[in-house]
């Protein structure tokens, strides 16, 4: 019996919009043995996730197939009626997808999202399943799993829903885990167990993956072979020690070459504070039996005081869960939060939303999960424009396009997309689509909550240069929220480590990267390096 569990012959993908026709897959073959990590790279973009999406048909009604094949165990997925393939997904074949706040249902609990897959595909249900979910949790890393059976979507991390889908898609044991950019939400500790995790349930089921990710540490550490994709081919394939080693084309090259470098733009000694908080705090009730009483509190934000001035990038690190995008969140009043908080001079933190409309075109947030923030029904140019017209900054349809087209530009878009919508571009085109709308207002100051998390290397570099260039330009003051540490570096003034929701360590960045002084921080550092280390040690010139 042969070992290839999946073979895709010349699969070509392409997408209607109007009258014009996009390819974006063009004649992609590859196959997966049983038991293989397989690692799709390349630039967002690319074809890696349309590829992906496609073995599973989950692709729009935009979406057709000119040619090729899908294979698994010697059926053609593409002609398979949809009844089969349904009995096919979250049981033979499974996905964890690189948005889990748009991949889970809001307004349904975790314990019951888990175990609808398990009583849809083993029939699991009450106590049998309740086991089987707690075991699935505690599996991929989510703490207090009792306390969590209950909790929504909304309430989690983004660190934490990527864990749920994780688990959502374990659960049945599949043949197949297809993981598009599955540690994309989580900082490099939790990478570290999410990884050694899947690797042993892959020894353990004799499980195969086709890993999609634009982190080049993470494909040296887990994939056995890899391909390397460019405007929708395959561009070179071979085993991961040999691409990474001796990589033949220029774009392999170009990409293990590229990185976030540079530092923080200097600022000056008599900058303007923007921003001064603290102490705040957010805290998440936890409520439990009949009446919903509240039992107990998540400590999301915990007496954290900062401060953050013209032109001055402040990082916040730390795990998934610490409290840094609910920290940025109570700094732009999305969220209620206790304590004062200053902004150019005013104290906001009692203001409601008509009061604080006039000062959002000073303040704007490019959010982590950027499918979910932008409208399925608006185009770009429209979802760019909407702060314009709500702050009444353009008079006309033409200064409009030209605002909206600059803006596009400088985040390395396209311009001629304006017209195109959300889902016709891949996750880092939508990211820098929701940068693009933050800057076309010109604010003072920028939350940017893991704004390069769904960017390959050669684009997050873009991405880190823009930024920094804007800030020089235009005095603008970041809030910049990451586990990615090498970006953190290139783009931070001052760092604050966080953890349990409170500030373990802070900083100048020189001085916190150079000698950090708590145990949390030092693993933090030693986590992200060693990883990035030991991809980069194996590259040699062509």
């Amino acid at each position: 019996m042969s070992d290839t569990l999946l073979t895709v012959e010349d699969l070509s993908v392409a997408f209607h919009s109007g009258e014009r026709e996009t390819r974006a897959v063009d004649r992609v073959s590859f196959a997966i043995e049983r038991g293989e990590t397989l690692a799709l790279v390349g630039e967002s973009g690319s074809g890696k996730s349309v590829t992906a999406l496609s073995i599973l048909r989950l692709l729009d009604g935009a979406a057709h197939h000119p040619g090729g094949k899908i294979l698994f165990k010697g059926r053609d997925l593409l002609e398979l009626p949809e009844r089969e393939m349904r009995a096919v997904r979250g049981a033979d074949i499974t996905m964890v997808f690189q948005e889990p706040m748009t991949s889970l249902n809001p307004l349904h609990s975790i314990q019951r999202q888990i175990g609808e897959v398990l009583e849809i595909h083993r029939g699991l249900k009450g106590k049998a399943a309740r086991a089987r979910i707690l075991e699935l949790m505690d599996l991929v890393g989510i703490r207090d799993a009792e306390r969590r059976l209950g909790a929504y979507p909304h309430e989690l991390s983004g660190g934490q829903r990527q864990r749920v889908m994780i688990a959502m898609a374990l659960a049945c044991e599949p043949d197949l885990l297809v993981a598009d950019e599955p540690t994309t939400a989580l900082d490099v500790t939790v990478q570290a167990q999410i990884l050694a995790l899947l690797a042993d349930l892959q020894k353990r089921l004799g499980m195969a993956m086709l890993f999609i990710t634009h982190d080049l540490g993470i494909v040296r550490r887990i994939a056995d072979r890899v391909c390397v994709m460019l405007a929708g081919r395959i561009v070179e394939a071979g085993p991961v020690d040999r691409v990474f080693t001796r990589p033949q084309h220029e774009y392999t090259q170009r990409l293990l070459a590229a990185e976030p470098t540079g530092r923080a733009n200097p600022v000056p000694d008599h900058a303007e504070e923007l921003v001064e908080a603290g102490p705040l705090k957010v805290w998440f009730p936890l409520k439990a039996g009949l009446l919903r009483r509240t039992v107990g509190h998540v400590k999301a934000v915990d007496g954290v005081r900062l401060r953050v001035r013209a032109g001055e990038t402040v990082g916040v690190v730390g795990e998934s869960g610490s409290g840094k995008t609910t920290l940025g969140l109570a700094l732009l009043r999305l969220t209620e939060s206790e304590g004062p908080i200053v902004f150019l001079g005013q104290r906001i933190e009692a203001r409601g939303p008509a009061l604080m409309r006039p000062l959002r075109k000073d303040m704007q947030v490019v959010f982590q999960d950027p499918y979910g923030s932008l409208s399925p029904r608006m185009s770009a140019g429209d979802i760019v424009a909407e702060g314009l017209a709500v702050q009444g900054l353009v008079k006309g349809g033409d200064e409009r396009r030209a605002l909206v087209a600059k803006a596009l530009t400088d985040v390395g878009l396209d311009p001629a997309a304006m017209d195109r919508y959300p889902h016709e571009f891949s996750g880092g085109q939508r990211q820098r689509i929701a940068i693009a709308r933050a800057i076309v207002l010109k604010p003072r100051f920028v939350v940017l909550d893991e704004p390069t998390s769904a960017l390959d290397r050669s684009v997050q570099a873009q991405i880190v240069t823009l930024l920094r260039d804007l800030q020089r330009e235009r005095g603008i003051a970041y809030l910049f929220i990451s586990h990615d540490l090498k970006v953190v570096r290139a783009l931070s003034n001052y760092v604050m480590v966080m953890q349990h929701g409170q500030v373990v360590e802070e900083g100048p960045a020189e001085e916190i990267f150079a000698a950090p002084k708590t145990d949390y921080t030092r693993t933090l550092f030693a986590a992200a390096f060693e990883m990035d280390a030991a991809t980069t040690a194996e590259i040699e010139p062509a």
